[in-house]
Formats: structure tokens, sequence, C-alpha cells
């Protein structure tokens, strides 16, 4: 039971403090490739942390030493003195469900959002195999359509995709700088950071950390295709290729796409500014602090388990063992 309230405390303190701070956090900004993991653990964390809690209320613990045949005998006599009772059989109950809730809940949304996407990124494929033309000197397609717009299909059989009209507007190195943001979001596998970020919140809405985890990974993903284009182009030049492509009214990329353009004054303005990237070992330190975070839980849930090593509670002689 300690273990648990424990773990249940652990979660509610990530759960409110985590989007506070992380939200105010300027470094986000200068290494947003270490936000989104930073994200992403502290979602993982929390749902890690009830699960466990769930797991850690349904199982007795128990610190015991001896040969299997004891420890197998302890085991069944600690679920028999919990399950005996009708206090101690309704907190396990509580605890599995908890458990399977989580779990379920979560594995529903995240494979419905991943088959949903998958699906709409096949029905597009086939209409640009249609309607699109590829384009001879960069190998992208290229649709008919008045807005400038460019985005990626990720996945199994990327694909990047410019309109029409994206192709009359931009000059040589501007179409070199919005095809490498594109093709940075396909290597950095994006859509499933955002697949999982999206599954948390329609899994539970009503937690706040998912749904600020949704939106900041939405704009971190961006940020962080524009600082791997920046590798082969510079800052300025995709800054005019975003000023190019922004305002074209409607959206043009399905659903399941990663589109440049949209809402870009921010990060124009961070390129113009300069970027300035957290120096190595920072980014070394928040990457360790981001797994700490899930690894907590694990340690807080198998602490029994670490007493087992330098205690002794059933010695090999003895009939009985005293259960905690």
């Amino acid at each position: 039971m300690k273990i648990a309230l424990i773990l249940a405390a652990y979660a509610a303190v990530l759960a409110v403090a985590g989007p506070r701070l992380m939200t105010r956090a300027a470094w986000t900004t200068r290494a947003p490739r270490l936000a989104i993991a930073a994200w992403q653990a502290l979602c993982a964390a929390v749902v890690a942390s009830v699960l466990l809690a769930g797991l850690a209320l349904a199982v007795p613990t128990m610190r015991i030493s001896g040969d299997l045949a004891t420890l197998l005998k302890a085991c069944g006599m600690a679920l028999r003195a919990q399950y005996a009772t009708p206090g101690g059989a309704a907190v396990s109950a509580t605890g599995a469900g908890l458990a399977a809730a989580v779990a379920a809940r979560l594995l529903w949304c995240l494979g419905g959002s991943l088959a949903s996407a998958r699906r709409e990124r096949t029905r597009h494929r086939r209409t640009l195999a249609l309607v699109g033309a590829v384009h001879g000197d960069t190998g992208v397609s290229v649709v008919p359509d008045g807005r400038p717009a460019a985005y990626c299909l990720p996945g199994r059989g990327h694909r990047i995709v410019l309109t029409s009209a994206a192709l009359a507007k931009l000059g040589p190195s501007e179409l070199v700088a919005v095809i490498a943001h594109e093709r940075a979001h396909v290597r950095g596998r994006h859509h499933l950071a955002l697949a999982f970020a999206g599954a948390m919140t329609a899994a539970f809405p009503r937690i706040g950390l998912f749904a600020a985890a949704d939106s900041e990974t939405r704009r971190l993903v961006e940020l962080a295709a524009d600082d791997a284009a920046c590798a082969s182009t510079d800052e300025l030049t995709l800054a005019e290729a975003l000023l190019s492509m922004a305002g074209a009214g409607a959206p043009v990329a399905p659903v399941a796409a990663l589109a440049a353009g949209g809402d870009v004054g921010d990060r124009i303005r961070r390129l113009i500014d300069g970027r300035r990237p957290l120096p190595r070992w920072g980014s070394r330190l928040g990457l360790v602090a981001a797994l700490a975070l899930i690894v907590v839980p694990f340690v807080l849930a198998a602490e029994p388990a670490f007493a087992v090593a330098s205690m002794n509670y059933c010695p090999l002689s003895a009939h009985t063992c005293p259960l905690r």
C-alpha cells in the first residue's frame, strides 16, 4: 500500500508541476529535440506510475529469502492473506482494474491513431499517383493548387509534396530549404512523437499535462525540422521560404501529413534572431534528467525486490514467514 501511495503521489506531482515548468522554460526553444524527449518522458512517467501503483495494490509485496520452493510458498500465503478479507480483495481488485483500464485505454487510442493515420496516408498516396507529378530536379511530388504549401507523408513509402503555387513562388535556395525541412520530419520520425502525444490526449482528455504535451510537441517538431534544415541552408533563406508560404488560407495538407507554413511567426523570428543551441553538456544533462523521470517509478515499484538481497526474513529452516 505504501509503494502504491508513493507512486500515485509521484504521478500527481509530475502531472501538475511538469507542464508548468516545461511551458515556462526558455531552453525548450533552444533544444527542441531534447524538449520533445522531455515531454514524452514526462507523459510516460505519469502513465507508468499509475500502472505500477495499480499493480502494487493488486499484488502483495514481501521481503523473503530462501530457496524457490520457500519463495513460491510465501507468495501463495501472501495472496491468500491479501484476498481472504473483503477489504484486501477490494483493494486488489481496484488496483488490477485501474492498471488494466489505463493500459487498455492507452493502447486502444494509440493503436487507433496509428491505424487511422496510416489509412489516411495510403489514400493520399493513391491520390498523388493520379493527380501528382514528380519534379525532375528534386524528386518531390507536385500537385496543382493555387495555394503555396509543402508537406510530407511520413512512414513507409514517405513522400514530400509541394503545390504548383509553392514551386512557382519559391526560389531555388528557398526550395532546397523547404525540402530539407520536410525531409527532417521524415528522418526524425516526428509523426510517431505526434501520434503518442495525440493518443495520450485522446485517452485522458481531462489531464492537462497530456493536452499541453500534444500542443508543445506540434510546435517543437517544427522547430526541430527547422534546425535540421539549417544544416544545409542558412536561417534567413529558410525564414524567407516560410514567409512565402505563410497565410495560404485553408490547409492543403491532409490530417496525417506534416506541413510547412501555417502559423510561423515565432519560427521566423527565431531564425532571424539567430538560433542559440544548448551546449553539449546541457543537452546530455537534460537527457539524463528525462530518462530519470521514467526510471524513478520502476525503482520505487521494485523496492521490495531490492530488499531481498540484504534482508533474511525467512531462514531456510523456518516453516513460516512473516509477510508484509
